[in-house]
């Protein structure tokens, strides 16, 4: 095994032979010189994995040493030590980007502290998640054997995420594999006990047998604090967030924030057209059908026709509570990035709006066109590069900037939420049914549609499901777990197609677990 190779820098460095004879002993190599020209010759023909340097040397100072060693090794280890304490001297160094320092006389347990903390933290914290994470497996895959109630289910998809996240940071750590198994196996037993319970959710919406639906989230989230708050209460949905996404996000926030995180379920098919709709509506689409005919219409089921009315269905919403505005509900879609700069440059004129709700529509493009264009499969193979692609967007993107500003404004509320999430489909399911039936790869609706039921869920008569009738004939057929659906027509090339794709619409905890978050300003 390689040895960690060390260069400590000091003018007096026979007294410290007792040190590095410790640290020898420790397993570290460690090489000395008496001045900074001397060191910085060495760390150009060398290779050291960490520096000791000394502050105060004759000839040039640690200081002006450290700053020649960046400019040629910028990403080298250093730590000063040093005999002052001066807090000005503390921040020229810190400043100067070293890595830890230490305060004269220093002890070799001291040094050795150093040395494990930022040579072998990855290596000792990664054999620390190994375990942790080991634990956590067993303890999932007793609460799968428990059936588990809709709170235990998020509870096992939190505990999935974040693992999904640790693991991400100690790629070094060969547990990948596993927990996507784990993943697979919790996915199938959620989509048996989505389909079992689905129907009596839906049928007792606000008991204690059913988790929170979307039809609730505006009501419960939103709607308490706009009959309240002093300032603004700017609503943001964001379209196809994934609770990973929303934790990658989420680390941009927390310095101006106070965060509170819940979480509910997603109505089904987990697509913008039902989903959305539900959410703004406080009603579930068979409802919306009844009661707003207008604002429902029976085309396919596609972001442009379907979507239309959102503005109206929460002012409708307003209504049927009786709440009423200081001015006029605002509603904003960002469809595209001259949208969302303009929003952001027109933010802070919202100090007097009552209420805005806005729609952000970047992360379900990514998901759809992740699809078609072999440049973001490319970029985003996997799902730990999905989520790099999400911090990627949102730490330059308008939508952080707009956040940014709206902590400023005095007494702002802000709750952030989604219609649906998405899953990355591995498998295909093959379906049959007449040409009339709708394109959508994890749900379609049409007549004789046939699909193995191990891979979907069918849907004789929609209004079991508060979903919209749309004929006598219709049926409607939603996927269970990371399928997806291919006609028998060109079936291997469409396979192909969209095999490790993210899509949406199916049964999954991705897609139907869902984060509701609301902030306030800690300015």
């Amino acid at each position: 095994m390689k040895k960690n190779k060390i260069l400590w820098v000091d003018d007096e460095i026979e007294l410290l032979r007792s040190h590095i004879i410790f640290l020898n002993e420790k397993g570290y190599d460690v090489d000395t010189v008496t001045n900074g020209e001397d060191a910085v010759l060495e760390v150009k023909n060398k290779q050291f994995d960490l520096i000791f340097l000394d502050e105060m040397m004759a000839g040039i100072g640690g200081l002006e040493t450290l700053s020649l060693i960046k400019e040629f090794k910028p990403d080298i280890p250093v730590v000063m030590i040093t005999k002052s304490e001066e807090e000005s001297l503390m921040h020229d160094a810190i400043g100067s980007k070293i890595s830890d320092y230490l305060i004269k006389p220093v002890l070799p347990s001291q040094v050795l502290m150093v040395c494990k903390k930022i040579l072998e933290r990855q290596k000792i914290s990664g054999e620390y998640v190994a375990k942790d994470y080991l634990n956590d497996f067993n303890e999932i895959s007793k609460q799968l054997l428990l059936n588990p109630h809709h709170e235990d289910w998020i509870d096992i998809y939190l505990k999935l995420t974040n693992w999904d996240m640790e693991l991400d940071i100690h790629p070094e750590v060969d547990l990948r594999q596993t927990l996507v198994e784990q993943r697979k196996e919790c996915n199938q037993e959620f989509s048996k006990y989505v389909e079992k319970n689905y129907k009596s959710w839906i049928d007792s919406v606000g008991s204690d047998e059913s988790p929170v639906l979307t039809t609730q989230i505006t009501e419960k989230y939103v709607l308490p604090l706009v009959t309240k708050s002093k300032g603004p209460v700017f609503y943001f949905v964001i379209d196809c967030l994934r609770l990973d996404q929303w934790l990658v996000m989420e680390k941009y926030l927390s310095s101006l924030f106070n965060i509170k995180k819940d979480y509910y379920y997603s109505i089904l098919p987990t697509a913008t057209p039902y989903s959305r709709n539900a959410l703004f509506a406080g009603l579930f689409p068979s409802e919306i059908e009844k009661y707003y005919p207008d604002l429902w219409t029976s085309s396919n089921d596609d972001e442009n026709s379907m979507n239309k009315y959102e503005k109206e269905l929460l002012q409708n919403l307003l209504n049927r509570k009786r709440i009423s505005l200081n001015n006029e509900l605002k509603y904003i879609k960002i469809i595209d990035p001259d949208v969302g700069r303009s929003f952001e440059q027109n933010v802070l004129s919202h100090k007097k709006t009552h209420f805005i709700a806005v729609v952000v529509n970047f992360l379900d493009m990514i998901a759809h066109g992740r699809s078609d264009s072999a440049i973001l499969k490319e970029i985003a193979p996997d799902e730990s590069a999905y989520r790099s692609l999400t911090n990627s967007w949102f730490r330059h993107s308008s939508l952080l900037n707009t956040l940014k500003q709206i902590a400023t404004i005095p007494n702002a509320k802000v709750v952030v939420t989604t219609d649906h999430g998405s899953i990355r489909t591995l498998r295909g399911a093959k379906v049959l049914g007449d040409k009339e039936a709708s394109p959508n790869l994890r749900f379609k609706f049409g007549r004789n549609l046939k699909v193995d039921d191990k891979h979907a869920v069918f849907i004789k008569n929609p209004l079991d499901y508060k979903l919209p009738k749309r004929g006598v004939t219709i049926n409607y057929i939603i996927a269970k777990e990371d399928y997806y659906f291919v006609y028998p027509t060109d079936y291997h090339k469409y396979l192909s197609h969209y095999k490790d794709s993210f899509q949406h619409g199916g049964i999954s905890m991705e897609e139907m677990i869902l984060p509701v978050i609301t902030m306030d300003s800690k300015g």
